[in-house]
């Protein structure tokens, strides 16, 4: 790429739908700001349950085609976002979706679970090196709930990171390049409490015939782990229409949603993280994910460094 924008974020997920769910929002602000954002997604979700009947033949374990549907849905909440840099690791179907921990489609050959560490990591090297990103954005160690995918995600782009500022490892997928702050998706307990307290008082009058639990979102960690808040207030009705996009996996009444489990849960308009590499400034939480960043694309000197990032080696 040449003549890029002076920010740029890189984000990583598991699946189609998981960067609407946790980062809908942020995508859309730092988007309309002028903010190179590119997303990598590592499977097409092909293991997903269907909730339109409509389209319920499309499921796994019937013409196995949800895949192929799901790249379609991601495109169009990307529009909705206002993204226009959106990838596949390795490219569309390198790696398949490992189902739910424990299950056979852990094992499959092609699943991402069972991939090679440094294949993988090796794809990611190359956007990094190419796009060369301020800020990466993740999940923490546990994939946020558990899910091998969502593990595997993280192992992929912590030891990326790493890989990608190594000039030994890949001379020949670009020059290297080290970024300055990553963070993991978080929500606080006490946000994610005050929601569903809320979503009791509504859920008489929406579709859902019952409300998660708050253990049911992933990355709910105590207040004082959350390092950063970005208020997308301004573009909750992008982050919507981007969840609506992937109508096989989601269902929206704002601002509430709910997956293929028909559990009702709150649709944040303000999201959280923990930076975990990187400083930040003194004085309370950050409210933007280049914060500290010079204008050469560094991390300015002062603030406080963020406590020691895992360095996953995709040892499991």
């Amino acid at each position: 790429m040449t003549d890029m924008p002076a920010r740029r974020l890189l984000l990583v997920h598991a699946h189609p739908d998981d960067e609407s769910i946790n980062n809908g929002v942020t995508m859309a602000r730092y988007a309309a700001e002028g903010a190179l954002v590119t997303l990598v997604t590592c499977t097409l979700g092909e293991e997903g349950e269907v909730i339109p009947p409509s389209l319920a033949h499309l499921a796994a374990d019937r013409e196995d085609a949800l895949g192929p549907h799901r790249i379609g849905e991601l495109a169009a909440a990307m529009k909705e976002l206002g993204v226009t840099d959106h990838r596949f690791l390795g490219g569309p179907g390198r790696y398949r979706d490992s189902g739910m921990m424990g299950t056979e489609q852990n094992r499959r050959p092609g699943a991402f679970w069972s991939a090679d560490p440094d294949e993988t990591a090796g794809h990611l090297v190359e956007v990094i090196r190419e796009v060369r990103p301020q800020v990466l954005v993740t999940y923490d160690e546990n994939g946020g709930y558990g899910h091998p995918d969502h593990i595997q995600a993280h192992r992929v782009a912590m030891r990326a990171a790493g890989l990608a500022a190594d000039p030994d490892f890949r001379p020949d997928s670009g020059a290297p390049w080290t970024i300055a702050k990553i963070y993991w998706n978080r929500v606080p307990r006490p946000v994610a409490e005050e929601g569903f307290a809320r979503l009791a008082d509504a859920l008489p009058d929406l579709p859902f015939p019952a409300a998660a639990q708050v253990g049911d979102v992933p990355g709910v960690v105590d207040e004082a782990v959350v390092t950063t808040e970005i208020d997308g207030t301004g573009f909750a009705d992008a982050k919507a229409a981007a969840m609506r996009a992937h109508a096989t996996q989601i269902a929206v009444h704002e601002p509430w949603f709910a997956l293929s489990n028909d559990l009702a849960q709150p649709l944040f308009t303000t999201e959280y993280y923990e930076l975990v590499r990187g400083e930040r400034p003194r004085g309370g939480r950050e409210t933007d994910l280049f914060a500290g960043i010079d204008e050469t694309g560094g991390a300015a000197a002062g603030g406080e460094p963020a406590r020691p990032a895992a360095t996953e080696e995709g040892a499991r």
